[in-house]
């Protein structure tokens, strides 16, 4: 059969394949006010530091150096991969002409990074984790980078930067990229979430996926069960629950973008649960867990620590660590459900 207006699919297509990363930024914000323009040019630096990221990884097993460990230690007492401290010196070297960044604050610095020559007019920081999962990259498997941005509040004269330490609803924006089969960003400033994947013939980031909504519940539950006799009884008596349930299927990569990612388009839970030597947990708040957060409150979704919702969280320091556990409603509610009926046991044997 014969289309009978194969101008109108033409068209859609075109409209579809000139949707870029910059101009659905512009039409999020209906406008082209400095504000809007600020934040447009603000993901096209991000998506500048993913397209050279990508490009790296696309050829790190055929380059020497690139791959491995530097034998050096980052400020969260972890070994540093070669590629983290490339990830992040792209995305410093991305930001440092962008005259809108005074900041930018990483989990792999100690102390956030000031470009002092746009501080007079850049009124934005950037916080981010550069390679999330790095300890996929030596077998080739998925990694990603998540970002934040928040408003520069004061003047910061001390370079301390405490008015980071605020709760994720004051992010501007917040996402991710993921490094997999095809390279992907996904965003939100607040009006939905929504994914783009980069066409390397274009070297553009085209919409993919408008308006994502994570499902009410999921058959996923994705957490790293070799941690089992480490965590609280709580959360063991939630996987023992999963485990004796039809519908329920593990996944887990060991990529916190990867894992999130999956748990986004179809549902589940992911939970890095703090452990009862270290109940806060591994994750970094302003670089991991409120991006994340932000990202799946706008999709329907939950984070929470299993006390407190993640975006209410105020961070006493840069570095500050929280439990996650995050995805559909329905699925986050049960893992919180088991956490309230054991601390109510505990305060029913205080009682006695």
């Amino acid at each position: 059969m014969v289309d009978a207006h194969p101008s109108l699919d033409h068209e859609y297509a075109l409209d579809r394949d000139c949707t870029t990363l910059a101009r659905h930024v512009l039409q999020q914000l209906h406008s082209f006010a400095p504000d809007a323009q600020d934040l447009s040019a603000l993901m096209n630096r991000i998506a500048l530091a993913g397209k050279l990221i990508a490009r790296r990884l696309s050829r790190a097993g055929l380059m020497e150096g690139v791959l491995g460990f530097t034998g050096e230690m980052n400020v969260q007492g972890e070994s540093v991969k070669k590629m983290d401290v490339y990830a992040n010196q792209v995305f410093i070297s991305a930001f440092k002409q962008s005259g809108l960044v005074c900041r930018l604050a990483s989990e792999e610095m100690e102390n956030p990074y000031y470009i002092p020559e746009n501080c007079p007019i850049g009124r934005y920081t950037l916080l981010y984790d550069p390679i999330d999962g790095s300890t996929n990259l030596d077998i080739n498997s998925n990694v990603g980078s998540i970002f934040s941005i928040r408003q520069q509040e004061g003047v910061d004269a001390d370079g301390s930067a405490k008015d980071l330490l605020q709760d994720g609803h004051k992010q501007l924006a917040a996402g991710y990229i993921l490094y997999g089969p095809s390279t992907m960003l996904v965003y939100s400033m607040g009006r939905g979430v929504h994914a783009f994947t980069l066409d390397p013939s274009l070297g553009e980031f085209i919409l993919s996926n408008e308006d994502i909504r994570v499902p009410e519940h999921g058959p996923i539950y994705s957490v790293n069960e070799g941690n089992f006799w480490q965590w609280d009884e709580s959360i063991r008596d939630y996987i023992r629950y999963v485990h004796r349930h039809e519908g329920y299927t593990a996944r887990y990569s060991g990529a916190l973008v990867g894992d999130f990612h999956r748990i986004l388009f179809q549902g589940g839970v992911f939970l890095y649960p703090g452990t009862v030597k270290k109940p806060e947990g591994k994750l970094r708040l302003l670089y991991e867990t409120a991006p994340l957060a932000f990202l799946i409150e706008q999709a329907g979704g939950r984070a929470s620590t299993g006390a407190q919702n993640i975006m209410d969280v105020i961070p006493e320091k840069l570095h500050a660590r929280t439990p996650l556990i995050i995805g559909s409603p329905e699925d986050v509610a049960l893992v919180e459900s088991f956490i309230t009926e054991r601390a109510r046991e505990q305060e029913e044997i205080v009682r006695r």
